[in-house]
């Protein structure tokens, strides 16, 4: 079945940087849309950033400007591209992909997270 693998993620510093990047460990021929998800601390779940399949993204209004989306839909590859970082964006960060065409049917599939610690 289709795998989702996430990397990048790490301790890092106010102010910091990282790019997590998530890929498929199976042959997929469409994914309609791609998105980062966090979980905090706390538990709760919120999405951080959504790629459609023509481009277009959407962010969470506290990552604006911070953060950005991108996709490759031949590789079929999402990156987020994260500076600036702040404490509140600790968090286990999960790929999260919508409509994904196999030759089996579509359906949607996520990973399994990779963590993420904004601290001094």
């Amino acid at each position: 079945q289709v795998q989702l693998v996430e990397s990048g993620g790490g301790l890092v510093q106010p102010g910091g940087s990282l790019r997590l990047s998530c890929a498929a460990s199976v042959s997929i021929f469409a994914i309609h849309k791609m998105a980062w998800y966090r979980e905090t601390p706390e538990k709760q779940r919120e999405l951080v950033a959504i790629v459609a399949l023509d481009g277009d993204t959407n962010y969470l209004d506290s990552v604006k400007g911070r953060f950005t989306i991108s996709r490759d839909n031949a590789k079929n590859t999402v990156n987020l591209q994260m500076n600036s970082l702040k404490p509140e964006d600790t968090a286990v960060y999960y790929c999260n992909a919508v409509g994904v065409l196999t030759v089996k049917g579509m359906y949607d599939y996520w990973g399994k997270g990779t963590r993420v610690t904004v601290s001094s």
